[in-house]
């Protein structure tokens, strides 16, 4: 055994004694969502973390949930964004399903979104599987606002007026 491979086993070992008790349980704990699609009415809820790994089965069904519901077209959603939804409800400490209304946006639907209004950004991170339009029954939007803001994870826009809460998984700001 080579040197540099004992100093990287020795590091990888300090590093897994680091996270030990609750945080290593809340690494490799399965992590779950409950979603409804309040354009298409489809609901789904899946374990689409476990055993160290996204499940490929889950994570399909994820994505075909949260379509771009105007032209049906399926995208990979990025995991960091289920992650960060998922993070969301154990902070709220809420089982309710989380109601969408948007997930995935085509370009072909952001562009005429945006032609309609200037709150549609141009080079939207819903056109990449990074952003989610959310609310909670149950959870006041500002409270979702509020523990989306808290975790430090992406952006966040509050529109109260349209009932629901911006999330994405692109640098930290706020609206």
């Amino acid at each position: 055994m080579h040197r540099r491979d004992l100093l990287k086993g020795a590091l990888g070992a300090a590093g897994l004694s680091a996270i030990s008790g609750p945080a290593l349980a809340a690494a490799t704990a399965p992590r779950a969502l409950s979603l409804v699609n309040l354009h298409t009415g489809e609901a789904l809820k899946a374990i689409y973390w476990e055993a160290g790994k996204y499940v490929p089965d889950a994570m399909a069904a994820l994505n075909r949930v949260l379509r771009d519901h105007r032209t049906g077209e399926v995208y990979d959603m990025a995991p960091g964004l289920l992650d960060l939804v998922a993070s969301l409800t154990d902070k709220l400490d809420t089982k309710q399903t989380v109601q969408v209304i948007s997930g995935y946006r085509s370009p072909k639907t952001n562009a005429a979104l945006h032609a309609q209004s200037n709150g549609v950004a141009t080079r939207s991170l819903h056109m990449k599987g990074e952003a989610m339009d959310i609310r909670i029954a149950g959870v006041e939007l500002s409270r979702l606002r509020d523990a989306a803001l808290s975790l430090q994870r992406g952006g966040v826009g509050f529109y109260p007026g349209s009932n629901f809460v911006h999330v994405d998984i692109g640098r930290v700001r706020r609206w």
